[in-house]
């Protein structure tokens, strides 16, 4: 009777484990169909720090800040009340992103620094740099946002642009960093933020040299990261963001340096330019070391690449097959997937 008993009690158990563990797994799988940014970063925004209990009053420096992405950022910390160096070529254009953050938040106008600069022109990062400590006294997060897109084939594609989306991309943001970081290890605590991009994870035709320079930062800040572990207060996250509303892709450079992309391209199935700079700052906040950023079927080429490669090798080459075809017919690569074709 007692053995019939204990028989019966292991039996519920380990059916309320199974049971238990389904719908734990059904749970997750629905959070990842439903979601718009990896599992560690949906986490963090539900349960961890938000922007504004940490990254408040912080001094930032966000390069790229004249459109897009950093544009959005600035906007977002200047809410946090945080004061801001703001850094692109248009000086113009940094005017206006600066009167608006003067419009939308607390900041006087001493709290915004416009310092104008070329991210290529790396004998003039140093001087940058001591401008921004002249006027604020430290910088607590840097925002590594500069950088420009291509689309073209690579047969078809001159090696200036190569080398031009190298030292742009790339070579500008490690040249920025190391001025920066000087301060930081004096300091012994600062983030780095590096706005990377999902083809630094993943492979994609028409962008061989951005996504070049994009796994070139990959590798750079990961193996960085290790080389400060004497400094657990300087904290570096790489963020891989997939298609977002921007003019990214209408500067994108082409086969030539000097050729302009003339494609004006249906963004709505992208991602609100405000909700990425949203994830980007809790990203921050909870001193988080890569996160995914995009909504589906995006995001599970993330997942695909990183537990099923076999698999995303396969996808890929019949998403990139799909890709050439629309460029060379004049429409933009993406959105095609997502707009009916005209009768």
């Amino acid at each position: 009777m007692a053995e019939s008993a204990l028989s019966m009690d292991l039996g519920l158990c380990l059916s309320l484990l199974v049971t238990c563990s389904l719908l734990y797994f059904l749970i997750q799988f629905i959070r990842l169909i439903m979601a718009d940014s990896d599992l560690t970063l949906q986490w963090a925004e539900y349960f961890g720090h938000t922007p504004e209990s940490k990254l408040g009053h912080n001094v930032v420096w966000v390069t790229g800040a004249s459109s897009g992405i950093g544009e959005e950022l600035s906007y977002q910390l200047a809410k946090l009340g945080c004061p801001l160096i703001l850094s692109s070529r248009r000086e113009n254009e940094l005017l206006r992103v600066k009167q608006k953050c003067l419009e939308i938040s607390s900041l006087e106008d001493q709290d915004i620094l416009i310092l104008p600069l070329d991210m290529t022109q790396m004998s003039m990062h140093k001087e940058a740099t001591e401008k921004a400590l002249q006027h604020f006294g430290r910088i607590d997060i840097l925002i590594n946002n500069a950088g420009r897109w291509q689309r073209s084939l690579f047969v078809e594609t001159n090696l200036d642009v190569f080398r031009a989306l190298i030292e742009l991309n790339y070579l500008g943001t490690i040249s920025i960093t190391k001025q920066v970081l000087q301060h930081m290890i004096e300091r012994k605590r600062g983030r780095i933020v590096n706005i990377s991009s999902a083809v630094g994870l993943i492979g994609a035709p028409l962008s061989t040299g951005y996504s070049a320079s994009k796994h070139a930062l990959q590798g750079f800040f990961n193996s960085l990261r290790t080389e400060l572990t004497t400094y657990p207060d300087i904290i570096i996250s790489n963020i891989c963001p997939g298609p977002v509303q921007s003019n990214i892709v209408e500067n994108a450079l082409t086969e030539e340096c000097d050729k302009v992309l003339s494609i004006k391209t249906d963004q709505s199935h992208k991602m609100a330019t405000e909700r990425c700079a949203r994830l980007v700052l809790i990203t921050a906040a909870n001193n988080l070391k890569e996160t995914w950023i995009s909504g589906q079927p995006f995001l599970m080429g993330y997942y695909l690449w990183q537990y099923t490669p076999t698999w995303a090798w396969w996808l890929t080459a019949k998403v990139g097959e799909r890709r050439i075809k629309n460029f060379k017919s004049g429409v933009d690569a993406d959105s095609s997937y997502f707009t009916k074709k005209s009768k």
